[in-house]
Protein backbone atom coordinates (compact mmCIF):
# COMPACT_ATOMS: atom_id res chain seq x y z
CA UNK A 1 0.00 0.00 0.00
CA UNK A 2 2.35 2.70 -1.23
CA UNK A 3 1.13 6.27 -1.01
CA UNK A 4 3.04 8.97 -2.86
CA UNK A 5 4.38 12.04 -1.07
CA UNK A 6 3.14 14.16 0.69
CA UNK A 7 0.74 11.42 1.79
CA UNK A 8 3.47 9.06 2.93
CA UNK A 9 3.45 8.22 6.62
CA UNK A 10 7.04 9.01 7.56
CA UNK A 11 8.89 6.81 9.97
CA UNK A 12 9.70 8.40 13.31
CA UNK A 13 13.36 9.40 13.53
CA UNK A 14 14.79 11.08 16.63
CA UNK A 15 18.31 11.94 17.78
CA UNK A 16 17.75 9.75 20.83
CA UNK A 17 17.46 6.32 19.22
CA UNK A 18 16.40 4.59 22.45
CA UNK A 19 13.55 7.07 22.97
CA UNK A 20 12.54 6.66 19.33
CA UNK A 21 12.41 2.87 19.48
CA UNK A 22 10.47 2.89 22.76
CA UNK A 23 7.79 5.18 21.29
CA UNK A 24 7.51 3.12 18.09
CA UNK A 25 7.29 -0.06 20.14
CA UNK A 26 4.41 1.31 22.21
CA UNK A 27 2.53 2.31 19.05
CA UNK A 28 3.43 -0.66 16.86
CA UNK A 29 -0.06 -2.19 16.95
CA UNK A 30 -1.52 0.81 15.15
CA UNK A 31 0.22 -0.38 11.98
CA UNK A 32 -2.12 -2.81 10.25
CA UNK A 33 -0.45 -5.23 7.85
CA UNK A 34 -1.99 -7.19 4.98
CA UNK A 35 -3.06 -10.04 7.27
CA UNK A 36 -4.82 -7.61 9.62
CA UNK A 37 -6.69 -6.03 6.72
CA UNK A 38 -7.77 -9.38 5.34
CA UNK A 39 -8.93 -10.34 8.83
CA UNK A 40 -11.09 -7.21 8.98
CA UNK A 41 -12.50 -7.94 5.52
CA UNK A 42 -13.39 -11.55 6.36
CA UNK A 43 -14.91 -10.61 9.72
CA UNK A 44 -17.05 -7.90 8.11
CA UNK A 45 -18.22 -10.23 5.35
CA UNK A 46 -19.21 -12.83 7.94
CA UNK A 47 -21.03 -10.32 10.16
CA UNK A 48 -22.98 -9.01 7.15
CA UNK A 49 -24.21 -12.47 6.20
CA UNK A 50 -25.23 -13.29 9.77
CA UNK A 51 -27.14 -10.02 10.19
CA UNK A 52 -28.96 -10.31 6.85
CA UNK A 53 -30.18 -13.73 7.99
CA UNK A 54 -31.39 -12.25 11.31
CA UNK A 55 -28.72 -14.17 13.22
CA UNK A 56 -26.56 -12.74 16.04
CA UNK A 57 -24.07 -10.23 14.68
CA UNK A 58 -22.36 -7.00 15.68
CA UNK A 59 -24.03 -5.42 12.63
CA UNK A 60 -27.73 -4.63 12.40
CA UNK A 61 -28.16 -4.46 8.60
CA UNK A 62 -31.45 -2.63 8.99
CA UNK A 63 -33.97 -2.92 6.17
CA UNK A 64 -35.06 0.61 5.20
CA UNK A 65 -37.77 -0.67 2.80
CA UNK A 66 -36.54 1.80 0.19
CA UNK A 67 -36.44 -0.34 -2.97
CA UNK A 68 -34.96 2.16 -5.40
CA UNK A 69 -32.82 5.26 -5.74
CA UNK A 70 -33.74 8.59 -7.37
CA UNK A 71 -34.06 8.15 -11.14
CA UNK A 72 -34.43 11.79 -12.17
CA UNK A 73 -38.23 11.78 -12.44
CA UNK A 74 -38.95 13.11 -8.94
CA UNK A 75 -41.21 16.17 -9.09
CA UNK A 76 -43.31 18.19 -6.71
CA UNK A 77 -43.25 19.89 -3.32
CA UNK A 78 -41.77 17.98 -0.37
CA UNK A 79 -40.99 18.60 3.27
CA UNK A 80 -38.01 17.27 5.17
CA UNK A 81 -37.62 17.22 8.95
CA UNK A 82 -34.06 16.65 10.16
CA UNK A 83 -33.81 15.77 13.86
CA UNK A 84 -30.55 14.66 15.40
CA UNK A 85 -29.28 17.26 17.84
CA UNK A 86 -30.20 20.26 19.96
CA UNK A 87 -31.05 22.09 16.73
CA UNK A 88 -33.27 20.66 14.03
CA UNK A 89 -34.23 21.79 10.55
CA UNK A 90 -37.40 22.04 8.53
CA UNK A 91 -36.84 22.09 4.78
CA UNK A 92 -39.28 22.72 1.95
CA UNK A 93 -38.07 21.60 -1.46
CA UNK A 94 -39.63 21.88 -4.87
CA UNK A 95 -38.21 19.23 -7.15
CA UNK A 96 -38.28 19.20 -10.93
CA UNK A 97 -36.78 16.06 -12.46
CA UNK A 98 -34.98 15.50 -9.13
CA UNK A 99 -33.32 18.92 -9.31
CA UNK A 100 -34.01 21.46 -6.58
CA UNK A 101 -36.06 24.27 -8.11
CA UNK A 102 -36.75 26.08 -4.84
CA UNK A 103 -35.48 25.45 -1.34
CA UNK A 104 -36.46 26.96 2.00
CA UNK A 105 -34.68 26.02 5.22
CA UNK A 106 -35.22 27.06 8.82
CA UNK A 107 -33.40 25.95 11.95
CA UNK A 108 -35.09 25.62 15.32
CA UNK A 109 -33.53 25.17 18.75
CA UNK A 110 -34.86 22.52 21.13
CA UNK A 111 -34.75 23.69 24.74
CA UNK A 112 -33.74 21.42 27.60
CA UNK A 113 -37.28 21.05 28.89
CA UNK A 114 -38.34 19.62 25.52
CA UNK A 115 -35.31 17.35 25.00
CA UNK A 116 -35.80 15.93 28.48
CA UNK A 117 -39.55 15.57 28.84
CA UNK A 118 -42.42 13.19 29.35
CA UNK A 119 -45.17 12.12 26.98
CA UNK A 120 -45.43 13.55 23.48
CA UNK A 121 -44.10 17.01 24.28
CA UNK A 122 -41.17 16.72 21.87
CA UNK A 123 -43.41 15.78 18.93
CA UNK A 124 -45.91 18.52 19.73
CA UNK A 125 -42.99 20.94 19.64
CA UNK A 126 -41.75 19.59 16.29
CA UNK A 127 -45.25 19.84 14.82
CA UNK A 128 -45.64 23.44 16.00
CA UNK A 129 -42.32 24.40 14.39
CA UNK A 130 -43.36 22.77 11.11
CA UNK A 131 -46.65 24.65 11.26
CA UNK A 132 -44.91 27.99 11.91
CA UNK A 133 -42.49 27.29 9.08
CA UNK A 134 -45.27 26.57 6.58
CA UNK A 135 -47.18 29.70 7.60
CA UNK A 136 -44.07 31.76 6.98
CA UNK A 137 -43.50 30.26 3.54
CA UNK A 138 -47.10 30.29 2.42
CA UNK A 139 -47.59 26.54 2.07
CA UNK A 140 -50.82 26.31 4.06
CA UNK A 141 -53.22 23.91 2.45
CA UNK A 142 -51.43 21.81 -0.18
CA UNK A 143 -51.09 18.14 0.55
CA UNK A 144 -47.37 17.66 1.17
CA UNK A 145 -45.34 14.48 1.64
CA UNK A 146 -42.66 14.60 4.32
CA UNK A 147 -39.41 12.72 4.78
CA UNK A 148 -38.26 12.38 8.40
CA UNK A 149 -34.54 12.09 9.16
CA UNK A 150 -34.37 10.65 12.65
CA UNK A 151 -30.76 10.18 13.73
CA UNK A 152 -31.33 7.93 16.73
CA UNK A 153 -31.21 4.13 17.03
CA UNK A 154 -34.46 2.73 15.69
CA UNK A 155 -36.03 -0.46 14.40
CA UNK A 156 -37.65 0.11 11.04
CA UNK A 157 -40.89 -1.76 10.30
CA UNK A 158 -41.72 -0.19 6.95
CA UNK A 159 -40.77 2.81 4.87
CA UNK A 160 -42.92 4.98 7.13
CA UNK A 161 -42.79 3.17 10.46
CA UNK A 162 -39.97 2.84 12.99
CA UNK A 163 -39.79 2.33 16.73
CA UNK A 164 -37.21 4.14 18.87
CA UNK A 165 -34.65 1.83 20.48
CA UNK A 166 -33.05 4.44 22.72
CA UNK A 167 -32.32 8.13 22.90
CA UNK A 168 -28.74 9.28 22.48
CA UNK A 169 -26.89 12.61 22.62
CA UNK A 170 -28.71 14.96 25.02
CA UNK A 171 -32.25 13.58 24.61
CA UNK A 172 -34.16 11.73 27.31
CA UNK A 173 -37.86 11.25 26.72
CA UNK A 174 -38.40 7.78 28.22
CA UNK A 175 -42.08 7.47 27.35
CA UNK A 176 -41.20 7.43 23.63
CA UNK A 177 -38.77 4.50 23.77
CA UNK A 178 -40.29 1.54 21.94
CA UNK A 179 -42.93 3.73 20.30
CA UNK A 180 -43.44 4.36 16.58
CA UNK A 181 -41.90 7.81 16.09
CA UNK A 182 -43.54 8.36 12.70
CA UNK A 183 -46.96 7.73 14.22
CA UNK A 184 -46.10 10.09 17.09
CA UNK A 185 -45.11 12.84 14.68
CA UNK A 186 -48.13 12.28 12.42
CA UNK A 187 -50.52 12.40 15.39
CA UNK A 188 -48.90 15.61 16.62
CA UNK A 189 -49.37 17.18 13.18
CA UNK A 190 -52.99 16.04 13.10
CA UNK A 191 -53.63 17.58 16.53
CA UNK A 192 -52.79 21.02 15.16
CA UNK A 193 -54.94 20.49 12.06
CA UNK A 194 -51.99 19.72 9.79
CA UNK A 195 -53.48 16.58 8.30
CA UNK A 196 -52.36 17.84 4.89
CA UNK A 197 -48.84 16.74 5.85
CA UNK A 198 -48.22 13.03 5.42
CA UNK A 199 -45.02 11.49 6.81
CA UNK A 200 -44.20 8.98 4.07
CA UNK A 201 -40.59 8.07 4.85
CA UNK A 202 -38.30 7.78 7.85
CA UNK A 203 -34.55 7.31 7.57
CA UNK A 204 -31.19 8.19 9.05
CA UNK A 205 -28.58 10.55 7.61
CA UNK A 206 -26.61 7.72 5.98
CA UNK A 207 -29.58 6.68 3.87
CA UNK A 208 -29.99 10.34 2.97
CA UNK A 209 -26.36 10.51 1.86
CA UNK A 210 -26.94 7.53 -0.43
CA UNK A 211 -30.07 9.12 -1.94
CA UNK A 212 -28.44 12.51 -2.37
CA UNK A 213 -25.40 10.83 -3.93
CA UNK A 214 -27.61 8.92 -6.37
CA UNK A 215 -29.15 12.21 -7.48
CA UNK A 216 -25.68 13.58 -8.20
CA UNK A 217 -24.37 10.40 -9.83
CA UNK A 218 -26.66 7.58 -10.97
CA UNK A 219 -23.91 5.01 -10.41
CA UNK A 220 -23.99 5.66 -6.65
CA UNK A 221 -24.63 2.45 -4.72
CA UNK A 222 -23.13 3.22 -1.30
CA UNK A 223 -23.59 6.13 1.10
CA UNK A 224 -21.18 6.67 3.99
CA UNK A 225 -20.96 9.20 6.81
CA UNK A 226 -17.62 9.71 8.55
CA UNK A 227 -18.01 12.56 10.97
CA UNK A 228 -18.73 12.62 14.68
CA UNK A 229 -19.95 9.06 14.16
CA UNK A 230 -19.87 6.71 11.19
CA UNK A 231 -22.31 4.50 9.32
CA UNK A 232 -23.02 3.18 5.84
CA UNK A 233 -26.06 2.45 3.69
CA UNK A 234 -25.97 0.54 0.44
CA UNK A 235 -28.08 -1.20 -2.17
CA UNK A 236 -28.55 -4.91 -1.41
CA UNK A 237 -30.32 -7.68 -3.30
CA UNK A 238 -33.76 -7.94 -1.70
CA UNK A 239 -33.63 -11.74 -1.73
CA UNK A 240 -30.66 -11.64 0.67
CA UNK A 241 -32.59 -9.67 3.31
CA UNK A 242 -34.59 -11.97 5.56
CA UNK A 243 -36.23 -9.27 7.70
CA UNK A 244 -39.45 -7.96 6.12
CA UNK A 245 -42.48 -6.82 8.11
CA UNK A 246 -44.69 -5.69 5.28
CA UNK A 247 -46.18 -7.08 2.10
CA UNK A 248 -43.61 -7.61 -0.64
CA UNK A 249 -44.17 -6.05 -4.05
CA UNK A 250 -41.55 -7.83 -6.09
CA UNK A 251 -38.67 -5.66 -4.91
CA UNK A 252 -35.38 -6.49 -6.61
CA UNK A 253 -33.20 -4.32 -4.40
CA UNK A 254 -33.51 -2.56 -1.08
CA UNK A 255 -31.43 -0.01 0.82
CA UNK A 256 -29.81 -1.55 3.89
CA UNK A 257 -28.20 0.40 6.72
CA UNK A 258 -25.24 -1.47 8.19
CA UNK A 259 -24.94 0.36 11.53
CA UNK A 260 -21.26 -0.53 11.28
CA UNK A 261 -20.33 1.70 14.20
CA UNK A 262 -20.91 -1.37 16.37
CA UNK A 263 -18.86 -3.70 14.16
CA UNK A 264 -16.61 -5.66 16.49
CA UNK A 265 -18.68 -5.23 19.67
CA UNK A 266 -18.67 -9.05 19.84
CA UNK A 267 -14.87 -9.21 19.72
CA UNK A 268 -14.38 -10.30 16.10
CA UNK A 269 -11.82 -7.54 15.39
CA UNK A 270 -10.12 -7.40 18.79
CA UNK A 271 -6.86 -8.43 17.08
CA UNK A 272 -6.38 -4.78 16.08
CA UNK A 273 -7.26 -3.32 19.50
CA UNK A 274 -4.51 -1.51 21.41
CA UNK A 275 -4.11 -0.62 25.07
CA UNK A 276 -5.02 2.96 24.15
CA UNK A 277 -8.28 1.85 22.52
CA UNK A 278 -9.13 -0.08 25.67
CA UNK A 279 -8.65 3.04 27.80
CA UNK A 280 -10.75 5.18 25.46
CA UNK A 281 -13.51 2.57 25.57
CA UNK A 282 -13.43 2.10 29.35
CA UNK A 283 -13.76 5.84 29.96
CA UNK A 284 -16.53 6.35 27.40
CA UNK A 285 -20.23 6.69 28.13
CA UNK A 286 -20.97 3.61 26.01
CA UNK A 287 -18.32 1.14 27.16
CA UNK A 288 -18.09 -2.05 25.05
CA UNK A 289 -20.28 -0.48 22.35
CA UNK A 290 -19.51 1.27 19.05
CA UNK A 291 -16.13 -0.49 18.78
CA UNK A 292 -15.54 0.32 15.11
CA UNK A 293 -16.76 3.89 15.49
CA UNK A 294 -14.19 4.46 18.24
CA UNK A 295 -11.40 3.57 15.81
CA UNK A 296 -12.33 6.00 13.04
CA UNK A 297 -14.91 8.66 13.93
CA UNK A 298 -14.37 12.28 14.78
CA UNK A 299 -15.73 11.91 18.29
CA UNK A 300 -13.01 9.45 19.29
CA UNK A 301 -9.82 9.80 17.20
CA UNK A 302 -8.87 12.99 19.02
CA UNK A 303 -9.41 11.29 22.37
CA UNK A 304 -7.23 8.37 21.26
CA UNK A 305 -4.49 10.86 20.43
CA UNK A 306 -4.86 12.53 23.83
CA UNK A 307 -4.61 9.18 25.64
CA UNK A 308 -1.41 8.33 23.74
CA UNK A 309 0.10 11.74 24.54
CA UNK A 310 -0.81 11.22 28.20
CA UNK A 311 0.92 7.82 28.33
CA UNK A 312 4.04 9.12 26.59
CA UNK A 313 4.20 12.15 28.87
CA UNK A 314 3.92 9.93 31.94
CA UNK A 315 6.95 8.00 30.67
CA UNK A 316 8.84 11.26 29.96
CA UNK A 317 8.96 10.37 26.28
CA UNK A 318 7.01 13.48 25.26
CA UNK A 319 6.73 16.98 26.79
CA UNK A 320 9.17 15.83 29.47
CA UNK A 321 9.48 19.30 31.02
CA UNK A 322 5.83 20.34 30.74
CA UNK A 323 3.34 20.51 33.58
CA UNK A 324 1.06 17.45 33.27
CA UNK A 325 -1.92 19.69 34.08
CA UNK A 326 -1.55 21.29 30.66
CA UNK A 327 -2.68 18.05 29.09
CA UNK A 328 -6.16 18.61 27.59
CA UNK A 329 -9.12 17.22 29.50
CA UNK A 330 -10.88 14.15 28.05
CA UNK A 331 -12.53 14.83 24.68
CA UNK A 332 -11.08 18.35 24.51
CA UNK A 333 -8.39 17.29 22.03
CA UNK A 334 -10.78 17.23 19.07
CA UNK A 335 -10.57 15.80 15.59
CA UNK A 336 -10.25 19.36 14.26
CA UNK A 337 -6.92 19.53 16.11
CA UNK A 338 -5.80 16.40 14.29
CA UNK A 339 -6.68 17.89 10.90
CA UNK A 340 -4.66 21.03 11.71
CA UNK A 341 -1.66 18.89 12.64
CA UNK A 342 -2.08 16.70 9.54
CA UNK A 343 -2.14 19.77 7.28
CA UNK A 344 1.47 20.52 8.20
CA UNK A 345 2.49 17.61 5.94
CA UNK A 346 0.87 19.33 2.96
CA UNK A 347 2.65 22.68 3.37
CA UNK A 348 5.77 23.44 1.37
CA UNK A 349 7.42 25.62 4.01
CA UNK A 350 7.41 22.81 6.63
CA UNK A 351 7.35 25.27 9.55
CA UNK A 352 4.90 23.09 11.54
CA UNK A 353 2.73 26.12 12.27
CA UNK A 354 -0.45 24.03 12.56
CA UNK A 355 1.01 21.70 15.17
CA UNK A 356 2.58 24.58 17.10
CA UNK A 357 -0.70 26.48 17.21
CA UNK A 358 -2.64 23.44 18.44
CA UNK A 359 -0.15 22.86 21.27
CA UNK A 360 0.09 26.54 22.16
CA UNK A 361 -3.70 26.83 22.29
CA UNK A 362 -3.58 24.20 25.07
CA UNK A 363 -1.01 26.26 26.99
CA UNK A 364 2.21 24.54 25.92
CA UNK A 365 5.10 26.96 25.31
CA UNK A 366 7.46 26.31 22.39
CA UNK A 367 11.06 26.14 23.54
CA UNK A 368 10.00 25.43 27.12
CA UNK A 369 7.32 22.77 27.21
CA UNK A 370 7.94 21.32 23.76
CA UNK A 371 10.60 21.32 21.08
CA UNK A 372 10.96 20.24 17.46
CA UNK A 373 11.26 16.55 18.32
CA UNK A 374 8.07 16.74 20.40
CA UNK A 375 6.36 18.17 17.32
CA UNK A 376 7.62 15.23 15.25
CA UNK A 377 6.29 12.77 17.81
CA UNK A 378 2.85 14.41 17.92
CA UNK A 379 2.69 14.41 14.13
CA UNK A 380 3.70 10.76 14.08
CA UNK A 381 0.95 9.90 16.60
CA UNK A 382 -1.67 11.71 14.54
CA UNK A 383 -0.43 10.06 11.35
CA UNK A 384 -0.69 6.50 12.66
CA UNK A 385 -4.16 7.14 14.10
CA UNK A 386 -5.43 8.61 10.84
CA UNK A 387 -3.83 5.96 8.64
CA UNK A 388 -5.26 3.16 10.77
CA UNK A 389 -8.68 4.80 10.54
CA UNK A 390 -8.38 5.08 6.76
CA UNK A 391 -7.23 1.46 6.50
CA UNK A 392 -10.16 0.17 8.56
CA UNK A 393 -12.66 2.28 6.61
CA UNK A 394 -11.20 1.12 3.29
CA UNK A 395 -11.50 -2.53 4.38
CA UNK A 396 -15.22 -2.35 5.12
CA UNK A 397 -15.96 -0.10 2.15
CA UNK A 398 -14.24 -2.57 -0.18
CA UNK A 399 -16.52 -5.34 1.08
CA UNK A 400 -19.61 -3.32 0.14
CA UNK A 401 -18.12 -2.32 -3.22
CA UNK A 402 -17.34 -5.96 -4.02
CA UNK A 403 -20.97 -6.92 -3.28
CA UNK A 404 -22.14 -4.77 -6.18
CA UNK A 405 -22.97 -6.37 -9.54
CA UNK A 406 -21.81 -3.30 -11.42
CA UNK A 407 -18.15 -2.77 -12.35
CA UNK A 408 -18.49 1.01 -11.97
CA UNK A 409 -19.47 1.97 -8.42
CA UNK A 410 -19.78 5.46 -6.97
CA UNK A 411 -19.46 5.92 -3.21
CA UNK A 412 -21.17 9.01 -1.80
CA UNK A 413 -19.62 10.31 1.41
CA UNK A 414 -20.30 13.07 3.89
CA UNK A 415 -18.90 14.01 7.28
CA UNK A 416 -16.27 16.25 8.82
CA UNK A 417 -13.51 13.63 9.02
CA UNK A 418 -13.80 12.85 5.31
CA UNK A 419 -14.04 16.51 4.31
CA UNK A 420 -11.31 18.01 6.48
CA UNK A 421 -8.69 15.29 7.01
CA UNK A 422 -6.81 15.35 3.72
CA UNK A 423 -4.27 12.55 4.21
CA UNK A 424 -7.01 10.35 5.68
CA UNK A 425 -9.07 10.93 2.53
CA UNK A 426 -6.18 10.19 0.18
CA UNK A 427 -5.21 7.02 2.03
CA UNK A 428 -8.81 5.89 2.12
CA UNK A 429 -9.31 6.36 -1.62
CA UNK A 430 -6.12 4.56 -2.59
CA UNK A 431 -6.49 1.61 -0.21
CA UNK A 432 -10.14 1.05 -1.12
CA UNK A 433 -9.15 0.83 -4.78
CA UNK A 434 -6.38 -1.63 -3.92
CA UNK A 435 -8.82 -3.85 -2.02
CA UNK A 436 -11.39 -3.83 -4.85
CA UNK A 437 -9.12 -4.07 -7.92
CA UNK A 438 -11.83 -5.32 -10.27
CA UNK A 439 -14.05 -2.31 -9.63
CA UNK A 440 -13.84 1.20 -10.98
CA UNK A 441 -14.60 3.25 -7.87
CA UNK A 442 -15.53 6.91 -7.82
CA UNK A 443 -15.87 8.91 -4.60
CA UNK A 444 -18.14 11.95 -4.41
CA UNK A 445 -19.01 14.35 -1.62
CA UNK A 446 -22.77 14.27 -1.03
CA UNK A 447 -23.61 16.95 1.50
CA UNK A 448 -26.89 17.45 3.34
CA UNK A 449 -28.27 13.98 2.89
CA UNK A 450 -30.25 14.48 6.08
CA UNK A 451 -32.10 17.35 4.37
CA UNK A 452 -32.29 16.91 0.62
CA UNK A 453 -32.04 13.12 1.02
CA UNK A 454 -35.12 13.09 3.23
CA UNK A 455 -37.10 15.01 0.63
CA UNK A 456 -35.95 12.56 -2.04
CA UNK A 457 -37.05 9.68 0.19
CA UNK A 458 -40.51 11.23 0.43
CA UNK A 459 -40.60 11.61 -3.36
CA UNK A 460 -39.64 7.96 -3.85
CA UNK A 461 -42.25 6.91 -1.27
CA UNK A 462 -44.89 8.90 -3.16
CA UNK A 463 -43.99 7.14 -6.43
CA UNK A 464 -44.14 3.74 -4.73
CA UNK A 465 -47.49 4.60 -3.16
CA UNK A 466 -48.91 5.63 -6.54
CA UNK A 467 -47.70 2.41 -8.17
CA UNK A 468 -49.25 0.26 -5.44
CA UNK A 469 -52.52 2.17 -5.77
CA UNK A 470 -52.58 1.44 -9.50
CA UNK A 471 -52.03 -2.25 -8.75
Amino acid sequence: MKISSPYTLKDLQLADNKRCEEIKGMLERFHLNKDHVQGIVKAFESEIELALKDQPSSLLMENTYIPELPDGTEKGLYLALDLGGTNFRVILLELDNAEVKHEYVQKFHIDDDVRVSEGDKIFDFLAKCVNDFLHEHGAHHEKIAMGFTFSFPMKQHSLHSASLKKWTKSFHCPAIVGEDVVLKLQNALNRIKRSNIEVLAIMNDTTGTLLQGAKLDHQTRIGIVVGTGTNAAYIEHAERVKHWEQKRHGETNVVVVSEWGGFGDNGVIDFCKTEFDIEVDQNSLNCHNYTFEKYISGKYIGETCRVIIKKLQEKKLLFANANPEKLPHPYKFCSSNLSSIEDDHLKTNQNNCGTKKVLEDFGYVYGKDFHDEDIEIVQYIVGIIEKRAATLLSAVTSVLVNRMDESNVTVAIDGSVYKHHHRFRQWYHQMTNELAPEKNIKFILAEDGSGKGAALAAAIARKIEDRHYEE
